[in-house]
């Protein structure tokens, strides 16, 4: 029960980040194109190594904090319009994410687990509040995720007693390519599409691409649905595994890459 209010009190945040973050569509529009070539690559490469799996979606959302968390220790070696990129790029992924639960597993999700994810999100997004208002909010609710809710939705979910055969499992092993290769192919490949068509931004390609390694990190709202979606303990023990290790490389790539990325002068 309070496992659950705490993931409701989180996608009750990512509608507000939504709200907030959509506001204007016109700069938006090349991190929520890449956001969703992000998603499909990893879906394609998910179901291509283990077809006919339930958990596919597990290998598609990016997590805000955990990518904002790593990109906040590069401080002022980071081009500040990377930080607007994936922010924008990730809340356009957490949307698309809610969407794809709601239409492709409407049928299995439990009402106290709808609760926790659809119908949080969406009464943060519709909410009636001022601009004014929705920061301050936020301002109040975003350290409380960051430092206290994330931590301890993660910590329940480290699989403590996987067995060792799991890490070969064909699961988890499709898991950590699908996000660690597919989000970087997605991201890079739809952004450059995107500015080739007369899309706009203010970062580099090779930003672009530090931000798409950073992007496979995903363990919050990809460990929601997995909780949702998967069959068994067994499974979803696996997609844990598959994420923490997803999540590992894909953050310590990505913090490098953009290390090495010349700071605006």
């Amino acid at each position: 029960m309070f496992l659950d209010l705490l993931i409701s009190i989180f996608f009750f945040l990512v509608g507000l980040e939504i709200k907030a973050g959509l506001k204007d569509a016109r700069t938006a529009i090349v991190p929520i194109i890449a956001a969703l070539g992000g998603m499909i690559a990893p879906a394609l490469i998910y179901l291509s190594l283990n077809p006919g799996s339930h958990v596919w979606a597990s290998a598609m959302p990016t997590d805000i904090a955990l990518a904002l968390g790593v990109l906040s220790l590069l401080g002022k070696r980071v081009n500040p319009h990377v930080r607007v990129f994936l922010l924008t790029l990730a809340i356009a992924d957490d949307l698309f994410s809610l969407i794809v639960l709601g239409f492709f597993y409407g049928q299995d999700l439990n009402p106290a687990k709808t609760l926790s994810t659809l119908v949080a999100a969406a009464v943060g997004f519709v909410l009636p509040l001022r601009r004014h208002q929705l920061d301050k909010v936020m301002k109040i609710l975003t350290p409380v995720a960051t430092y206290f809710i994330v931590p301890v939705i993660v910590l329940v979910n480290i699989p403590f007693h996987m067995q060792l055969g799991s890490f070969g499992s064909r699961t988890t092993l499709s898991i950590i390519l699908a996000r660690s290769i597919g989000k970087f192919v997605g991201i890079t490949l739809f952004a450059w599409l995107c500015i080739k068509l007369g899309g706009r931004t203010n970062i580099s390609m090779k930003e672009i691409m530090g931000i798409a390694t950073l992007a496979g990190m995903g363990l919050i709202v990809a460990l929601v649905i997995a909780e949702i979606v998967a069959t068994n303990s067994a499974e979803l023990d696996q997609v844990r595994l598959g994420l923490f290790i997803s999540a590992i490389i894909s953050g310590i790539a990505g913090y490098i890459w953009l290390r090495k990325t010349p700071a605006p002068q």
